[in-house]
């Protein structure tokens, strides 16, 4: 991949002029390395080149306070790593590992430095992370709770990704290696299976001793000699990529039965997986989490598991540093408990002799759920999308899925979802209906923008597919970019509702507590004084865009790709986020560790120095995005 196309493409390279990429040209050179390699390691000096990947894959790593290494983000062919200490001078704030063979293209320091003085732009977006108060404080509060942790349930399979435990370089063969050569090379090696590949190194198949006992030695009249792995193998019909969990893993080759799992980066194969490799950091707790989930029979064995929760996120806030990768595994076990507590429903129902229509349909879950962002014990939000069907058929369907609708919800309160104050659930007929009935739904929302109609779109748009036919949901996610491009003025009143609260900040930069007599009297709410602020804002943008992110995070950082944020505007944001997020959590999981109910509202008073500190930089954080949603949204409210 030629270095100067990829750069002209890349921010903030796109920004230079073409004499910039002349001098690029000249000055880079190549350098090779092998897998497993590690490039520079957390707090290592400055090895002053600006790698840019030709070719291969980098995993960046951070270590955590109790010395464990986690990978945080991922490189591929044209992204570049190692920028920020050419700017600042400092050690590395995290490692560089190579997970397959890579070329890099290194970019004299002194060249950056040279573009940096003539460009400042450069220097401002590698060195944003490092100029953001709210990043500082939040790290080293971070840091100083995973210190502090007393008693840890083993996390590996939560935070662990198939790239750090998975077997590589794997043996392989070709189609036409012969039966005899595959048998003398799994004794020579003493291994128990090869994996088949063809020309591209794409996985075919797995070719195990026991495959040549059955199908070469046992049977009669076999002619070994012309026989090849094209004859023997079981066909790969399950891959996964290296970035998955490796949780997901243990759930996916538990249900399929599998011994062997090859990993993937873009369709070659990069490593496999075993139940040897998983049993390396197996967790039992961690296994009576998830193994159970998909086979659990029982709404009181899944309300059993949900309990867990808890102690699975003490865990993950102690050992991490990623809060928003706290809230996704939170998310995923969450949406695994949802979607079995929807199959023992339909399976009572079909019981009963009740079964759904010959149509398409598919089962959603707004809100938290749908953004990816679920916490400890969130709320239900959810509803029904069906397909088009005729107004003679809507009585047989309402028939089935107004009783399965009130059946889910009373089994997901059952296992601790609370049902929704606002009864934004399927067993509310507001929250069913065929893509014609959602469309209307929309359009009167956005015609006649009163606060309740306001809200229910706000918990609506952030909608998630979770069972059924994924096509009904695209459309109807089409269709609320489609309707919202000519009612730009909707936007206007979601500002409106949403800014006429602000953060719990008075002049003075003091912390505004509910008064007397109120039910959280000397307390502030973490969500509604901030998190949904954020939430609500760059949903805003991103819903005038058109962008079909749900994340709020990947939402932003689809905005800043578009030019709407800066950089450091963004970096700010999410520094603000994370950091409330994980003080709400921190006090959730310290309530329910007590017996308590958990809640959002916490005493700020309570907190240390540097936490009230935080607290205050984050909801300042919160008001300038507010600030700045109402002078954009105010310019054309119609």
């Amino acid at each position: 991949m030629p270095l100067i196309k990829k750069l002209q493409e890349t921010e903030p390279f796109n920004q230079l002029p073409e004499a910039a990429f002349q001098e690029l040209r000249q000055v880079a050179t190549i350098h090779s390395y092998p897998e497993n390699h590690n490039i520079f390691q957390q707090n290592d000096p400055p090895t002053d080149f600006l790698y840019v990947i030709k070719e291969g894959l980098v995993a960046v790593t951070v270590v955590s306070p109790g010395g464990v290494e986690m990978v945080v983000d991922y490189r591929k062919e044209g992204q570049f790593f190692g920028g920020t200490p050419i700017f600042t001078g400092e050690p590395y704030a995290g490692g560089a590992r190579t997970v397959k063979p890579t070329e890099c293209y290194l970019i004299p320091a002194s060249t950056m430095l040279k573009l940096r003085d003539a460009y400042p732009q450069l220097s401002s977006f590698f060195t944003s992370i490092v100029l953001s108060r709210v990043r500082n404080l939040y790290s080293e509060i971070v840091s100083e709770h995973s210190e502090s942790a007393l008693s840890q349930m083993e996390a590996y399979p939560f935070k662990k990704r198939l790239s750090e435990i998975m077997s590589a370089p794997v043996l392989t063969c070709t189609l036409e290696t012969p039966v005899n050569t595959i048998a003398r090379r799994l004794t020579e090696h003493n291994i128990s299976f090869l994996v088949v590949i063809n020309s591209s190194n794409e996985p075919l198949g797995i070719v195990t001793g026991n495959d040549l006992v059955a199908k070469v030695l046992a049977p009669e009249n076999v002619d070994a000699k012309n026989m090849s792995a094209r004859d023997v193998m079981r066909e790969v019909l399950h891959t996964m990529p290296l970035q998955t969990y490796m949780f997901e893993a243990m759930a996916f080759m538990t249900r399929h039965n599998l011994n062997q799992l090859p990993i993937v980066d873009r369709g070659q194969l990069v490593g496999v997986v075993t139940p040897q490799d998983l049993m390396r950091y197996r967790s039992q707790k961690a296994l009576l989490l998830l193994g159970n989930i998909k086979d659990e029979q029982t709404i009181e064995g899944l309300a059993a598991i949900h309990k867990i929760i808890v102690r699975i996120a003490h865990s993950l806030l102690s050992e991490t540093r990623s809060t928003p990768e706290v809230m996704e595994i939170l998310s995923h076990v969450h949406h695994a408990i949802i979607r079995r507590t929807y199959e023992l429903c339909l399976a009572e129902m079909r019981a009963e002799g009740l079964s759904p229509p010959d149509i398409q349909y598919c089962f959603l879950i707004m809100g938290s759920g749908g953004r990816g962002e679920m916490l400890l014990q969130p709320d239900q939000d959810n509803g029904f999308i069906f397909e088009d069907v005729a107004d003679a058929r809507m009585p047989e369907v309402e028939a089935f899925f107004e009783p399965f609708g009130k059946r889910i919800n009373a089994a997901l309160d059952q296992v601790g979802y609370p049902l929704c104050d606002g009864e934004v659930m399927a067993g509310n007929p507001a929250w069913r209906g065929r893509l014609s009935d959602w469309k209307n739904r929309i359009n009167d929302w956005l015609l006649d923008p009163e606060p309740a109609h306001v809200r229910s779109s706000s918990i609506f748009f952030d909608f998630l597919p979770l069972i059924g036919d994924v096509g009904l949901a695209h459309e109807l996610r089409e269709m609320v970019s489609s309707t919202l491009c000519q009612q730009h003025g909707f936007l206007y009143h979601m500002m409106t509702l949403d800014l006429q609260y602000k953060v719990p900040l008075g002049l003075l930069g003091r912390f505004l507590v509910e008064k007397e007599g109120k039910k959280n009297e000397g307390l502030l709410s973490v969500k509604y004084g901030g998190c949904v602020y954020i939430v609500d804002c760059v949903r805003m943008f991103a819903l005038e865009r058109g962008i079909q992110e749900i994340s709020t995070l990947a939402r932003l950082k689809a905005l800043v790709a578009q030019n709407v944020f800066a950089v450091e505007t963004a970096e700010h944001i999410r520094a603000a986020f994370e950091a409330l997020v994980f003080l709400r959590l921190r006090h959730e999981i310290n309530l329910l560790e007590q017996g308590e109910e958990p809640s959002h509202f916490l005493d700020p008073h309570a907190l240390s120095k540097t936490e009230q500190d935080l607290l205050k930089e984050a909801f300042q954080a919160v008001s300038k995005v507010q600030d700045a949603t109402k002078r954009h949204f105010s310019r054309k409210p119609f």
